[in-house]
């Protein structure tokens, strides 16, 4: 992979974790906040902001099962809670 493959594959994360208070939202789950940007960087965030129903799934497979792993009372429920707070666009639609 070249690297302006690499970089344009990763520009929509680098973009993604510099639009979210990742101290808040950690603060919000009962976590450090480098549990939660841990967690955070095998997710795949929609450039455009309107992720599909599958994606959104498979980033929260990913997400809060690691999540849990640092705060067992983080639910599904509490996820979305907080991260619809602190989403750029506001809350996901529905």
């Amino acid at each position: 992979m070249t690297r302006l493959a690499l970089l344009l594959m990763l520009a929509p994360l680098a973009a993604s974790a510099q639009t979210r208070p990742t101290d808040l939202i950690a603060a919000d789950l009962g976590i450090e906040e480098a549990q939660f940007v841990a967690c955070f960087a095998d997710v795949r965030p929609d450039p455009g902001h309107a992720p599909s129903g599958p994606r959104q799934r498979a980033n929260k497979a990913v997400l809060l099962p690691c999540l849990q792993a640092a705060n067992p009372a983080i639910t599904n429920a509490a996820l979305d809670r907080v991260m619809d707070r602190y989403r750029p666009e506001g809350p996901m639609r529905k």
